[in-house]
């Protein structure tokens, strides 16, 4: 089956997507949200800071606004905020990374300064300004409590839903665009290189590039690209990151009719996904999500398969916050991104969707390419099928 390329994105859409992630009312509701989530912890935890150094966490607690990464794998970046209990902010940095922070990422965020030489620890001034009181970190350190702040990132906020939606649309447009245009004899590389070109273009990150071909995603659950060239079956698996959120997808190229097997999988996979997707609701435990996986994949004819790989779980500022086993205690709020990834011998489905509202909402449809459907209780799912060439 041939199919045309198609934009997912209208421009339209697109252009009042920016418009909303502008919204100077949107933006200062986030903030004040998150700082009364944090004041709430340092009240309830009695402490008197927290140093914030992960990106997750700061990109979080600045609405998206500081993504400071220069050295792209680290959990850390250019910078660590101090947020103090009486209200005062700062962020600490060096002082070569001082201009441009002041000029690009800290900017009418009401974080003061504090700037080091680049050879020195920054921590004495955080231990003067805080005096005697108790400090949180959000990574180890001596002297330091330790403090989680995933838990503060749910539920997710109108402005990062907004977020959330032009990050999804966009990757799924890059993705889409990419499955219609790769012919057989590239190389993984090279097709993790087309996708990764449309995504930087556009200001985001990729995260996570799983490109493989034929053999290879029969064989690997993650299967990291490592130079075959594709003759019959391609994968684009990515996650792409911008203001701090992830969205995950993945797709299907088959030249030629594909097995049976394969085709009765992505159908199975689409059905679990459905299932997941239907049970997502607020309140639903991590290990009652995977209950929901294990009997989808039983009732599909594939018994104990959720046990070769996870099943995914909510996204957010990580590309899974956490991934649902048999004895998770996680919670869904009420709005929250989620991002599951059932497989079966070389089929898979993968979508970033939205809970909010009591309703489910797939973020990164393709609808240039084929979908399954599947409806529970009159509730349509859509997931994406291999792309027949």
């Amino acid at each position: 089956m041939n199919v045309s390329s198609q934009q997912i994105c209208s421009p339209i859409h697109s252009i009042a997507l920016l418009h909303s992630i502008n919204n100077p009312q949107l933006r200062a509701a986030e903030l004040d949200e998150k700082w009364s989530r944090l004041t709430d912890l340092l009240e309830s935890s009695q402490l008197s800071a927290i140093l914030v150094q992960r990106n997750e966490n700061i990109a979080w607690i600045t609405g998206g606004q500081v993504e400071a990464r220069v050295a792209i794998p680290l959990e850390t970046a250019v910078t660590s905020l101090l947020l103090m209990r009486n209200g005062r902010k700062y962020y600490l940095t060096s002082n070569n990374e001082a201009p441009r922070l002041a000029d690009e990422e800290f900017l009418h965020l009401g974080c003061e300064p504090i700037i080091t030489p680049w050879h020195q620890d920054p921590l004495a001034e955080v231990h003067r300004l805080v005096g005697t009181g108790a400090i949180g970190a959000d990574r180890p350190r001596a002297g330091f409590s330790p403090v989680d702040l995933a838990p503060l990132r749910a539920p997710l906020t109108p402005a990062e839903v907004t977020r959330f939606r032009w990050l999804a649309e966009h990757t799924a447009d890059a993705t889409a665009t990419t499955l219609l245009e790769i012919e057989p004899g590239l190389t993984e590389d090279q097709m993790s290189a087309a996708v990764a070109h449309r995504l930087l273009a556009e200001g985001l990150l990729p995260t996570v590039l799983l490109m493989a071909a034929d053999d290879r995603i029969y064989k690997y659950k993650h299967a990291v690209s490592r130079g075959a060239v594709l003759e019959r079956y391609g994968m684009l698996n990515l996650c792409a990151r911008k203001w701090g959120l992830a969205v995950s997808i993945t797709r299907f190229v088959h030249f030629g009719p594909p097995p049976q097997k394969l085709a009765d999988g992505f159908a199975a996979c689409a059905e679990i996904n459905a299932k997941l997707l239907h049970a997502s609701r607020q309140g639903v435990t991590s290990a009652e999500l995977f209950s929901v996986a294990a009997r989808a994949y039983r009732e599909a004819g594939f018994p104990s398969e959720e046990e070769l790989h996870h099943q995914g779980g909510p996204a957010g500022y990580l590309e899974r916050e956490w991934v649902a086993t048999p004895t998770g205690l996680q919670t869904l709020s009420e709005t929250e991104a989620l991002a599951w990834n059932p497989s079966i011998r070389g089929a898979k489905v993968e979508d970033t969707a939205l809970l909010q509202n009591g309703a489910i909402e797939v973020l990164t449809q393709t609808p240039s390419l084929p979908q399954i459907h599947t409806k529970i209780e009159g509730i349509n799912y859509p997931a994406a099928d291999i792309l027949i060439r």
